[in-house]
Formats: structure tokens, sequence, C-alpha cells
């Protein structure tokens, strides 16, 4: 018998089940109580609709609303940007309540506007992104004064998982404030705290609603090279590196997957097969994809620095960079991988890696990223790249069989 195979209609349905109870419960986080006597909470439009809830606009005022839906982004595809112009003019000629039908409105009470407000010193409005479903995924908001000004963009860590992320951004941020960076602009901290038990980070905006321009390889990389220098270089053998000794203890956390045992040795075989290869450290950002960063007039634009780490072989953010890249163009994950650990000399020949080392670079990355993934229980959460078995660990145990 052959398998059953999900028609598109029941993976679009089950998208918008996902979708519309993760609306539901962002709207408990963020409004979790209604006190007897307060006001009901703000109204919200939700965009496109119900069922594909994407992004949450207050209707308190036409001119935040509409700053809602045109600063949260630039949307990069010709049909998304005409949607978004279709939302725009629809809340500006007062045609919406026919054509964008769907409306919540939360309890009042103590919730997270009050909050924002007295920790911003501001009166402001909130819009809200609503994510798709994936083991990291944390309500992001946006702060808006009442003229439709861009005030901030604030994170909300609800878990252990998202907690430690919004706190090593918050440490990141911190950390890069105090170096001078040329080639590319990262948020500042604007306010750190706790609400309700969540880990609250608001960051200054950065315009990613400006018009796009493509980004050259040579400015990238100029990028990639300024934060592998930000908390200074090192050099030293493998074996004996700070950077090994981390390592080695996130791969025992997972050494009771069975994926995490394969790693485990696949690594110990690529360190034992290098013990005498001095490498260079540095940092990198953690996650630099093509969907992380924005190349506009006002200058190369790279946020989420929740896993940014010092002291990693340099050149990571390349790899990274690279692999992502091929996987959002749709190559299949294997090759793709295979892809970015043959091509690992070229993009590693401008970050003064240790001559002959650029493939033990790229699967010590692969070995990290590998790790990443099986630590955050990607695969529990349903990510479509969790079940590492299918595509990084062949190419991975194949490669360090080689040495």
């Amino acid at each position: 018998m052959s398998p059953v195979k999900t028609a598109p209609a029941q993976l679009i349905a089950a998208d918008a089940q996902l979708r519309g109870q993760y609306l539901r419960e962002v709207l408990a986080l963020l409004y979790p109580m209604d006190t007897p006597g307060e006001p009901p909470g703000t109204e919200y439009l939700v965009i496109p609709d119900a069922r594909r809830p994407k992004l949450l606009v207050p209707m308190g005022s036409r001119r935040v609303a509409i700053a809602a839906v045109r600063r949260f982004t630039e949307p990069q595809s010709r049909l998304a940007r005409l949607k978004r112009d279709a939302v725009v003019l629809a809340l500006r000629s007062g045609a919406w309540p026919a054509l964008l039908r769907d409306r919540v409105r939360p309890p009042g009470g103590d919730n997270i506007e009050r909050y924002l407000r007295e920790a911003m010193g501001t009166e402001l409005a909130l819009s809200v992104h609503i994510g798709p479903a994936r083991a990291n995924r944390k309500p992001v908001l946006q702060l808006l004064s009442p003229a439709g000004d861009t005030l901030g963009f604030a994170k909300l860590g609800t878990g252990p998982l998202t907690r430690r992320l919004v706190r090593a951004e918050t440490a990141a941020l911190t950390a890069l404030s105090h170096v001078r960076l040329d080639h590319l602009r990262v948020p500042l901290v604007v306010h750190s705290g706790q609400w309700h038990g969540h880990q609250v980070l608001v960051q200054s905006p950065l315009p990613v609603w400006l018009p796009r321009e493509p980004v050259s390889p040579a400015r990238l990389v100029e990028a990639m090279r300024e934060v592998a220098a930000a908390c200074g270089t090192t050099q030293g053998w493998l074996a004996t590196s700070p950077y090994w000794t981390d390592l080695r203890n996130r791969l025992a956390q997972v050494a009771d997957q069975s994926e995490g045992q394969e790693l485990g040795e696949a690594a110990r075989k690529l360190v034992d097969a290098c013990s005498d290869l001095g490498l260079r450290y540095g940092a990198w950002h953690g996650d630099w994809a093509p969907w992380n960063m924005a190349n506009t007039t006002e200058g190369l634009l790279v946020w989420d620095w929740e896993r940014f780490t010092p002291g990693v072989p340099l050149g990571f953010d390349a790899l990274h960079h690279d692999l992502q890249r091929r996987l959002q163009s749709g190559v299949e994950p294997r090759h793709a991988v295979e892809q970015t650990v043959r091509n690992a000399g070229g993009l590693l020949n401008q970050f003064d890696v240790v001559p002959d080392s650029a493939e033990i670079t790229a699967l010590l990355y692969l070995v990290d990223l590998a790790a990443r993934y099986l630590a955050d229980r990607q695969a529990e959460a349903g990510a479509r790249l969790g079940v590492l078995g299918t595509w990084l660990l062949p190419v991975l145990v194949s490669r360090v069989g080689r040495l």
C-alpha cells in the first residue's frame, strides 16, 4: 500500500490551525487577566485574517494602524508588497471594515502595554508579529508613538529556551554597543527587564522598512570580518582550545539522544584527526542568514543577535550565510551542506584562516550547528530540518571519515 500524501489544502489548513492556536497563546501571554473595573484592552485588526494571522494592528488610531503595517518590515516579493499596499489603502480610505473584518479585543488590566508604557516612560501602541510555529518562537512587538513613529521592537522570552535567547541577545547588544562598527548597524538596548516571569528586551528600531538593495560579497565579508574582530581574536591548537572545551560540553548535554551520540563521536574523530592544527578564533553573529539582514540606503542592517558568541573559528558566519542561502533557494538540504563544505576554501580565504584549515573549519561549523539543533529539540518541535540524520549528519560523518 502506498503512503497517503498530504494534499496542499490540508497543509494550508494545518498551518492555519497552528497560527490560530499561536494567536490565542500570544494574546493570553500579553493580556493575561481581566481586572474588574478596568477597560478592555486594545482592539486589534488581524492581518490578513483570523485563519492566517501574521500581524495584529492596533485600531485606536488610523495613523498608527497604517504605520504598523508600513513600518514593520519591507516585503521582499512584488506580491507581498502589493498585499501590504492594499491593506494600507484600505486603512487610509476607511474601507477596512468591509475588506479586513477579523478583529480581536483582549481583556484589560495588567498587560504588556501597561508595562511597556511605564518602562519607556511614554504613551505607545503595539503591533504584534505572529510568526510560524517553531521551537524558539517568541512574541515580537513593534512599539509605536501616537504620531506613528517606531519607538523600538520588543521581544519576550516566555519559556526556558526563549528566555535564555532573549538574555543572550541583551548581553550581545550590550557588548556590541561598546564596539565601533563601520560596516553594519545593530540595534541598541533600550530596555531590559522581566514581566510576569517573561524576559523582556526592547531594542532601538533599525529602519527595516526601507527599500532593499543587493549587498555585494565584498561588503558582506567586510561586515562579517568586523563582527569577528569585535571581541578580539586569538590563535591556538584546536584540541586544547577553549572553543573545543565548550563544544565538548555542549555535545555531552545532548549525548542522551541517538543523533547526539553520533554527532559526539564524529566530533571527537574530527578533533583527533587534526589535533596538531592551530586555528584563529573570533566572534560570530550565530545566525547570519538572508532573513536577518537588509542592505539599505542607510547601511547594512543586521538583527537577531541571540546566538552571538565569541571565541569560535573564524569564518563561521560566512559558512552559515552560504548554507542558509542555499537552503532558502530550494537546494535539497544534503546537497546544500555538501556544496557549502566544497566551497569552504573560497568562503574563508578572506578571513585570515590558517592555511589548509578551510574544510576542518566547515566541519566544525556543522558540528556546532547540529549541537544547537539538538539542544533546542528542533526535531520534537517539528522543524523542517530538525531531523539531522536526513541531511547534515551523513555529510559530516562521511567527510570526517575521509580525513
